[in-house]
């Protein structure tokens, strides 16, 4: 993954008005576990509207679905549950011919309230500025352990031991200021 193609899809992604959220190994690092990733994990508001403004804005930096599908078909439910089931897709893979080292992956499953988790999302900031969303990390921890796989299982450890830190910190917090 480049940072400069992260910076660019976020800039793209952010420039169209798309609801978005990064999920997976970057929002591990978000919260606080240095480890690499290879591709930028996105949930999606999956409202028509919002997918157009997603896929133009990706479709632009020269990213297109790797399984030949209408992207659209992601507004759809019914078309979701037979991706999920016929296929077994968790995720839209797409890849671009400018942006090969970092291919993205919406997800088809909606495991959470979109609205509630975007309104409650971690807010940062790229170098150079650009604001981007990650989810809380209590909803990845439980992203993950829905996925089950080796990489998801020591990331879940580290999340938590990340978790645990930071309401030791807010605890001597409080009682510094007495409250």
């Amino acid at each position: 993954m480049k940072l400069e193609s992260l910076k660019q899809i976020t800039a793209a992604l952010n420039a169209a008005g798309a609801r978005f959220l990064v999920v997976g190994g970057l929002a591990v690092v978000a919260h606080g576990y240095g480890r690499s990733t290879m591709d930028m994990d996105l949930v999606v508001d999956l409202s028509p509207k919002n997918l157009s403004s997603v896929f133009s804005a990706l479709a632009a930096l020269g990213y297109r679905p790797v399984p030949p599908v209408d992207p659209m078909d992601l507004a759809d439910p019914s078309a979701r549950k037979r991706w999920v089931e016929e296929k077994g897709m968790r995720v839209l893979p797409l890849q671009s011919e400018i942006h090969w080292e970092t291919p993205v992956d919406i997800f088809v499953v909606e495991s959470f309230s979109f609205d509630r988790e975007y309104e409650h999302a971690l807010l940062e900031r790229l170098p150079g500025g650009e604001p981007i969303r990650f989810v809380r990390v209590e909803t990845l921890i439980a992203m993950k352990e829905g996925a089950g796989r080796r990489q998801d299982l020591a990331d879940i450890e580290e999340l938590k031991h990340s978790l645990k830190e930071l309401a030791r910190k807010e605890e001597g917090g409080r009682e510094k200021n007495g409250s």
